[in-house]
């Protein structure tokens, strides 16, 4: 009799289960499709990262809780964009929620000049120094793009604590993981982003 292709099966004889990106391929496709299953489960799965990232930039807790909603208004209406081979889904809900608050913020900081330009105020150089929100959200999303390669507990790792903002003890009770992993996650991903860094200064 011939031999099975083995390489298809795992050790314990059955076949391996989908990847990370298979799976969120597929729950943004149903997204894409308006399963009310599916955008719930987006939503659950993404709220609590994207309220910490409105909360920490916005200036009130309402504005950053409207923040959130538009933020999944806008993964809702473009799940059909969402590429699996080109980003994570956690990456690409990073980069929407990013775009969006600066979007917000720069709406929010042309109605304060006009109404300061209207009540004859200056504007101070400080401000014009500053780097400008195109600027900030295009080093964003090359920041996300180092992070992205990471592999997926040291890009989890990164995201959760710099970018959610929670601690490494709460990363590791929410993942299940023992704290010590979970620091040594952070200790190679942060090793691998300044030696990629690198690379692309020496060019």
């Amino acid at each position: 009799m011939p031999k099975k292709d083995q390489s298809q099966y795992s050790d314990s004889g059955e076949s391996p289960g989908p990847t990370t990106r298979e799976i969120d391929a597929d729950l943004m496709r149903r997204v894409a499709a308006n399963d009310q299953e599916a955008i719930a489960a987006l939503y659950d799965r993404f709220v609590s990262l994207v309220f910490r990232m409105a909360y920490q930039t916005l200036p009130t807790r309402p504005e950053a809780e409207d923040a959130v909603q538009e933020v999944f208004v806008r993964l809702w209406r473009t799940a059909d964009r969402f590429d699996a081979e080109k980003a994570a889904l956690v990456t690409w809900v990073m980069l929407i929620t990013r775009r969006h608050i600066v979007d917000r913020l720069r709406r929010t900081r042309s109605r304060i000049s006009t109404v300061s330009m209207e009540e004859g105020q200056r504007e101070t150089g400080a401000v014009s120094s500053r780097i400008s929100p195109l600027e900030q959200e295009e080093r964003f999303g090359e920041l996300m793009k180092r992070v992205d390669a990471l592999p997926e507990l040291q890009r989890t790792v990164v995201i959760r604590s710099y970018l959610g903002g929670q601690t490494l003890r709460q990363i590791s009770e929410e993942l299940g993981t023992p704290l010590g992993t979970i620091k040594s996650a952070l200790s190679r991903a942060l090793v691998r982003l300044r030696e990629r860094v690198g690379e692309e200064i020496r060019g």
